[in-house]
């Protein structure tokens, strides 16, 4: 993830100040002010006295203000949901099938989980472990893996190699390369990508020809427009059952909600 968690918090809870305020003055107006008729506009004088009173009442309650944003927060984050959860069912065939990913775990599992990463988030690395743990312990899991380089050249870069090598080699095979590229320090690039492709013995020559391909480019195309259908714009964000998680949320997270679709066939019951 490219911007720093507190930043992120403090701009959107002064954006939902500012939203909230605007709703509240006509609503804290029809509330205090004296009766009027519809076709009556406030005067400024009326004015001044409302947001006066508006501004004391809100100083006086501050939980008034809290409680409100709370549930702003609440109906948007479940409006987005769906929304979400409405785009997923529409590209489920790109999403969960398309010719330009790599599945590991159970190929035909009936939890589908998918993981959308770039080879330089450092954020993706350490949710590697995430990954091959959820593999491991559940059987039932079918695990999708889409590039999206979103951190720059290099990572484009690396996502060429990776979506070359797609068509020399899927499941295990590909793990190792994905593995190694997601375990290489610093910055990753062709150079990386290709070095570790070598070392789990890729054809170089079939590789080299297709990395600048229509091919590979159309494949990473095809993330780039799900992401956005999506409004992903970070990695690792996954994508579990009908639900779409942002961040390197941890296994346990993950693997709550893969509970939830066994038990109610939804990433969260309700």
């Amino acid at each position: 993830m490219t911007r720093g968690p507190r930043l992120e918090i403090k701009m959107t809870f002064v954006k939902k100040l500012l939203r909230m305020a605007a709703i509240a003055l006509p609503l804290a107006a029809a509330l205090f002010a004296a009766p009027v008729s519809a076709q009556t506009a406030f005067t400024p004088a009326q004015r001044t006295q409302i947001e006066a009173i508006i501004k004391d009442y809100l100083i006086k309650n501050p939980d008034v203000l809290r409680e409100a944003l709370i549930e702003m927060e609440k109906r948007s984050k479940a409006d987005e949901a769906a929304q979400r959860a409405k785009v997923v069912a529409e590209l489920a065939p790109k999403l969960f099938n398309s010719k330009n990913q790599v599945v590991l775990g159970n190929p035909n599992g009936k939890i589908q989980v998918v993981e959308f990463y770039d080879y330089n988030c450092g954020y993706c690395k350490r949710a590697m472990a995430d990954m091959m743990d959820i593999i491991k312990k559940n059987p039932d899991v079918r695990m999708v893996l889409k590039e999206f380089p979103v951190l720059g050249p290099g990572s484009v870069e690396a996502a060429q190699v990776a979506t070359a090598l797609q068509q020399q080699f899927d499941g295990e095979k590909y793990l190792a390369f994905h593995q190694r590229l997601m375990s290489a320090r610093g910055q990753v690039a062709r150079a990386q990508a290709m070095a570790a492709a070598k070392a789990v013995g890729a054809d170089m020559d079939k590789l080299e020809a297709a990395i600048n391909s229509d091919a590979v480019r159309a494949g990473i195309q095809e993330v780039m427009q799900i992401a956005d259908a999506l409004s992903l714009t970070g990695t690792p964000s996954y994508v579990v059952g009908d639900e779409v998680v942002v961040g390197a949320v941890g296994q346990p997270t993950l693997q709550q909600k893969i509970d939830n679709i066994r038990k109610c066939g939804k990433a969260t019951c309700g």
